[in-house]
C-alpha cells in the first residue's frame, strides 16, 4: 500500500486552533449541548484549581466522583430553582415549599415556571416519575423523587404515573426477566408507602403494559436514530440492540397519548417529571422530539444525588442499591443503620478533637449531616446542627448519632406504612383505569 501523504504544518496549526477553541468552549459552558457530545452527555470534568482536577462521571446508569451542580446547570442548559420561583410555588400551592426544595436539593428545572403559568390559567397537568427495579428493597436515596412527587400530587391535586422499568434492568443486568417483574411488585409497595393518593396514582411495569405504550414508543423510535442514542448515552457497537431501543420506553410516558384512556381522551395534558439529574438525558431527547410529535415539551425538576456512605471524594458517588456498604436500605434494622453509619459514613471532622474544636467541621463532605439535610423536616434543628458543627461545638461522633436517629425514624415509619399497603390497594393502583383529573384547587 502507498504511504499516507504528509500533513502540512499549516493544516496541523489549523487543527490545533480548532481543538483549543472547542476546549475553551466546553470549559466555559458556551458550547451547545448538541455539539458538546460526550462532555454534556455523561462525563463532566471539573477543574477546581490550578493543580487539582475533579472528575464526575454522570450517566443514567452510574454516578462516580464529586459533582459540581452549578457547573452541571451550565453544561446541561437547565435553570436554577431560585428564591423567586420558590416563592411563586408557595403562592400557587398555598403551602410552604417542601424541605427538599427549600434546601436546594431539588436545585434545577426545565419549564417549571410554564407549568405554573398553565396551572394558574386553569390547565391541570400530570406528574411522571419512575424506578428501575434492580432489587427487592429500595434504599433511602430512592425515596427522594417519590417524596417530592407525593408532595406535588397533594399540593396540586393532580394525577401521578409511575413507570417500573423491568425491561431496562433485564437488558443491562441480565438474569431472569421474571425476577425483575417480582422486584417491581415489591418496589410498588415501597412507593405506595410514601403516601400517594391511590385514586390519582397509576403504577405500571413496562413488560406488562407494553401494549399501551408501544404506539408512542414507535413514533419516538422513528424520530431518533442510532447515532443520536449512541452520542447521548455513550453506547457502543457492542451494546445490545435492546439498549439502543430502550430510551424511547422511558421517554414515552412523558407524553399523554400513552394514557389517553386513563386521562379521558386528553392528549394535550402537560407533564412534570421529578428526577435525579442523571436521568436528564432521556428527557432532553423527549423535549427534542416533542414538537415533531405535536406534543408539549415535558417540564423537569432535578435533584442532587444522595451520597454513598463513603462520600463523594472517595469516588463512590451516589448511594447504590448494588453496593451494600454504600447504602441504607428500607429493610435495614435500627442496629444495621447504626452499624453502617458508625463504620462507613465519611465525616468532615478534623484529625483531633482539639483541632476540630478550633477549626470546626466541614459540612460539604460530612455524609451524616448531608443525610440529615435530606431527611430531617425541622429547618431550625438542621440549621443549629450546621452552626454547632462548623464552630466546633458538635463533634463528628455526635453528628453521626443525630444521623442515626434521623434515619432510624425515617426507615421505621416507612416500614410501618408499607405493612398497611394491602394487595387490594396494590392491584388497584396497577390497574389501567380512568382517572378523573380534578380541577384546580380554589385559592
Amino acid at each position: 500500500t502507498s504511504p499516507e501523504p504528509p500533513v502540512s504544518s499549516a493544516s496541523m496549526q489549523q487543527h490545533l486552533v480548532i481543538l483549543v477553541i472547542l476546549s475553551l468552549m466546553v470549559q466555559s459552558g458556551t458550547m451547545p449541548c448538541t455539539l458538546r457530545g460526550p462532555t454534556c452527555r455523561h462525563v463532566v470534568r471539573l477543574r477546581g484549581g490550578e493543580d487539582q482536577q475533579r472528575t464526575s462521571n454522570i450517566t443514567p446508569y452510574s454516578v462516580e466522583g464529586e459533582t459540581d451542580y452549578e457547573k452541571i446547570v451550565t453544561l446541561f442548559g437547565s435553570k436554577e430553582i431560585d428564591s423567586e420561583l420558590i416563592s411563586r410555588l408557595e403562592r400557587v400551592t398555598g403551602r410552604a415549599a417542601h424541605h427538599l426544595i427549600r434546601r436546594n436539593i431539588f436545585f434545577s428545572h426545565r419549564d417549571l415556571d410554564k407549568i405554573l403559568d398553565m396551572y394558574e390559567a386553569g390547565t391541570p397537568f400530570y406528574i411522571y416519575t419512575g424506578r428501575g427495579p434492580s432489587s427487592s428493597s429500595l434504599h433511602v436515596g430512592h425515596l427522594i423523587p417519590f417524596m417530592i412527587t407525593q408532595w406535588l400530587q397533594e399540593a396540586f391535586n393532580v394525577p401521578v404515573v409511575i413507570q417500573l422499568t423491568d425491561d431496562e434492568k433485564f437488558l443491562w443486568k441480565g438474569g431472569n426477566l421474571s425476577t425483575y417483574q417480582q422486584f417491581a411488585t415489591e418496589n410498588a409497595k415501597d412507593i405506595m408507602a410514601v403516601g400517594f393518593n391511590p385514586e390519582l396514582t397509576y403504577i405500571f411495569t413496562n413488560t406488562l403494559d407494553i401494549s399501551s405504550l408501544y404506539p408512542t414508543v414507535l413514533q419516538i423510535q422513528r424520530l431518533i436514530n442510532a447515532n443520536k442514542v449512541q452520542a447521548v448515552f455513550g453506547l457502543q457497537e457492542s451494546n445490545n440492540v435492546g439498549q439502543f431501543a430502550f430510551p424511547a420506553m422511558q421517554i414515552a410516558p412523558s407524553f399523554p397519548d400513552c394514557f389517553v384512556d386513563i386521562f379521558g381522551g386528553s392528549t394535550r395534558l402537560p407533564c412534570l417529571i421529578p428526577c435525579a439529574i442523571d436521568q436528564d438525558p432521556y428527557f432532553r431527547l423527549a423535549r427534542d422530539v416533542a414538537a415533531r410529535l405535536n406534543m408539549t415539551k415535558p417540564a423537569l425538576l432535578h435533584s442532587k444525588f444522595i451520597p454513598a456512605l463513603q462520600g463523594d471524594s472517595g469516588g463512590a458517588g451516589k448511594m447504590s442499591a448494588s453496593v451494600e456498604e454504600s447504602a441504607i436500605y428500607l429493610t435495614d434494622s435500627p442496629q444495621q443503620i447504626k452499624n453502617k453509619i458508625n463504620r462507613y459514613a465519611f465525616t468532615g471532622g478534623r484529625a483531633t478533637v482539639e483541632e476540630h474544636r478550633r477549626l470546626g467541621g466541614d459540612l460539604k463532605v460530612d455524609v451524616p449531616f448531608r443525610y440529615i439535610e435530606f431527611f430531617h423536616e425541622n429547618d431550625t434543628h438542621v440549621q443549629e446542627l450546621a452552626r454547632s458543627y462548623t464552630n466546633g461545638t458538635l463533634l463528628s461522633g455526635e453528628m453521626k448519632s443525630e444521623a442515626i436517629s434521623c434515619l432510624q425514624d425515617i426507615v421505621k415509619r416507612h416500614q410501618e406504612r408499607r405493612k398497611e399497603i394491602s394487595d387490594e390497594v396494590l392491584s388497584f393502583v396497577r390497574s389501567r383505569r380512568r382517572i378523573t383529573i380534578p380541577m384546580k384547587k380554589a385559592a
